[in-house]
């Protein structure tokens, strides 16, 4: 078995501080500090967010949907379910499920089936 040498950019840079010890070459913080090992965000209120947005995107409408309580794996799996049930395509940005197009109304009660609260915000 042959080891492969990794350069410096293969690590992401910086490997070891001479302040900090060992650092994770994904999140660039100490070792026991990483935060690329903890894929779970802070909870929020318990409420599940469903709205509209225009912002940045040339006039086309986005649903995002917000506060989902699932892990990246599971929200990942849970937007491909919306996506399919939409008929349009989307993507998971930090946590956020974007919809293409205008799809609240049916997006709502297919997040209350699963049991969470629901709320429609925005206008």
């Amino acid at each position: 078995m042959t080891m492969k040498k990794q350069s410096l950019k293969d690590l992401g840079g910086l490997v070891y501080s001479t302040d900090q010890g060992r650092m994770c070459p994904g999140c660039r913080q100490p070792t026991d500090q990483c935060q690329c090992k903890n894929d779970e965000r802070p909870a929020g209120d318990g409420v599940v967010r469903v709205s509209r947005e225009t912002k940045g995107r040339k006039g086309k409408g986005v649903t995002l949907v917000t506060g989902i309580p699932l892990g990246d794996a599971e929200l990942k799996a849970f937007a491909k379910v919306m996506k399919a049930r939409c008929g349009t395509g989307g993507t998971v940005k930090d946590g956020v499920v974007e919809i293409q197009g205008d799809q609240r109304d049916v997006l709502v009660p297919l997040l209350q089936a699963e049991g969470w609260v629901v709320k429609r915000a925005g206008g």
